[in-house]
């Protein structure tokens, strides 16, 4: 197993895997209520049967190159992780991802996970456009968009019910050419 160290803070990076679901139980019951607030992930891993049945589907989106989910260790705890919800290898599209919970924030740990996703998923997949979505009362994410040089692209409005509200959601994007140029690499 590999683990891809994100500074100097003890941050790590690592797949997230099926045999780790207790503890990503753990550390979205520490999460819930700030991952809950605008992504469905802290709906989705209620119990220990949905986080292995969670964990198990981006297992087989790896196994058949459709998507991979990696977390974000701080002093060797689960804090939090980055995704691709969908990988697209063969149109060279991806849909990137994160969460985190309330002890991790503010520590720049998503921006520098997501850059090493971006950069693997572009360098080594040959990913040419990177997406970015949040919901536009999302802030955080919004903000991660922005520093890692994404372009906003527009607003699909009311477009995701979350726990009975439907909320807008902001389209960010990166290209293959734009992330080289900026050199985003890690």
């Amino acid at each position: 197993m590999w683990a891809r160290s994100l500074g100097e803070d003890g941050a790590e990076l690592r797949p997230l895997e099926p045999w780790r679901a207790e503890e990503f139980l753990a550390h979205m019951d520490r999460g819930r209520e700030l991952v809950g607030e605008y992504i469905g992930l802290a709906d989705a891993v209620a119990d220990l049967d949905s986080s292995r049945a969670f964990l198990r589907s981006y297992a087989d989106k790896a196994a058949t190159d459709t998507g991979r989910i990696y977390g974000i260790w701080l002093d060797g705890k689960l804090v939090g992780g980055v995704l691709f919800r969908t990988m697209d290898v063969a149109r060279g599209n991806a849909e990137a991802g994160c969460w985190l919970e309330p002890s991790a924030v503010g520590r720049g740990l998503v921006t520098r996970a997501a850059r090493v996703i971006i950069d693997w998923a572009v360098e080594e997949r040959g990913i040419h456009r990177v997406e970015w979505r949040a919901a536009t009362g999302n802030t955080a994410s919004i903000a991660v968009a922005r520093r890692l040089g994404m372009t906003r692209e527009g607003v699909l409005r009311e477009s995701s019910p979350h726990r009975g509200t439907r909320h807008d959601v902001e389209i960010w994007s990166v290209l293959a050419p734009e992330w080289r140029a900026a050199g985003q690499a890690t």
